[in-house]
């Protein structure tokens, strides 16, 4: 095997899977995220480390969307440009733990984290953005615009974590359990009684607060859970390779939603309000258009579930 055959292989083992790529990341995102994953390795640099800068550098540019007047707007695009490279990392924090199998909760934490921190810091800096007589952009709203804010980053919060348990019990299908990332209330439940609070205290904060995390993603998926108990109780770990092949077929074509919801359709929209310099917009578009492809999303996915359970209870054979 040649050596461009030997990179080529290692760069598709980096990604999650084909099923659940996006377009623009295929072109952009995961081949940069490649190239920064390859020198943090070599560099002795962890997928966590990485998470953390993109912390930095994400929350950085969400600030520089504070100024508004016209001789600061190139700031704008100084943001933008650093939002990028946030999500270029995003993506080389995972392409680096699959590559070096560095996996771990706190990560997985991390990394879910660290896009609601740039989204914070984008909130604060719309609401409190300055025009061209320096006044404030809230003055013009009043206390509408932070009830915006509220209430688009609650949304935006529930669609993140819906994109990626939905992805999530996707790669389940495909890939079994190795290759997921898929908890459930009673396993975390277990190990979180396994964790004594002498000795351990962050550690089991940590514990808590994904595991109210999942519960929240539970909840909002009463019949995925049904089928999750009915496929456990016939199969317990080994769900028959009929079955996977076609829960996959059903739900490979929700995945675009889940990519939709995730980052690059809502940045985009987040950089046309600002280059127009109508950011409200930018709220209007997450309670919106956003909420509507979550709802058929869930929609969707639930009756494709109930579905497959009926399937299983009627005798059907996979």
């Amino acid at each position: 095997m040649s050596k461009f055959s030997d990179i080529k292989e290692q760069y598709k083992s980096s990604l999650k899977s084909m099923d659940t790529e996006e377009t623009l990341d295929l072109m952009f995102y995961r081949p940069i995220g490649y190239m920064w994953a390859l020198l943090c390795a070599r560099l002795g640099i962890t997928p966590n480390a990485i998470t953390i800068a993109s912390i930095f550098l994400g929350v950085a540019g969400g600030v520089l969307f504070y100024f508004g007047r016209t001789e600061d707007l190139w700031l704008n695009y100084v943001g933008m440009f650093l939002l990028v490279w946030a999500n270029s990392f995003d993506s080389a924090d995972g392409q680096l733990a699959r590559m070096t199998k560095q996996y771990s909760r706190l990560g997985r934490i991390l990394d879910g984290l660290s896009g609601d921190f740039w989204f914070v810091a984008i909130y604060f800096a719309i609401c409190f953005r300055v025009n061209e007589t320096s006044e404030f952009f809230m003055q013009y709203w009043g206390g509408w615009i932070w009830i915006m804010a509220v209430l688009a980053g609650g949304c935006h919060a529930k669609q993140a974590a819906m994109a990626d348990y939905y992805r999530q019990f996707h790669l389940f299908f495909l890939k079994g359990k190795e290759g997921s990332e898929l908890d459930s209330c009673d396993q975390l439940d277990k190990d979180f009684a396994e964790v004594p609070w002498k000795g351990h205290f962050w550690k089991k904060i940590t514990m808590m607060v994904y595991r109210n995390y999942t519960a929240n993603q539970e909840v909002m998926t009463p019949s995925m859970q049904a089928l999750r108990r009915e496929l456990k109780a016939r199969y317990g770990e080994e769900i028959p390779q009929g079955f996977r092949d076609a829960f996959r077929a059903k739900s490979k074509p929700l995945m675009k939603y889940t990519n939709m919801l995730s980052f690059n359709t809502r940045v985009i929209a987040l950089f046309v309000s600002i280059i127009v310099r109508m950011p409200w917009l930018y709220f209007a578009f997450e309670l919106t258009v956003l909420n509507l492809m979550l709802l058929y999303m869930i929609l969707r996915h639930e009756n494709i579930c109930r579905n497959f359970l009926n399937d299983l209870k009627n005798g059907k054979v996979f």
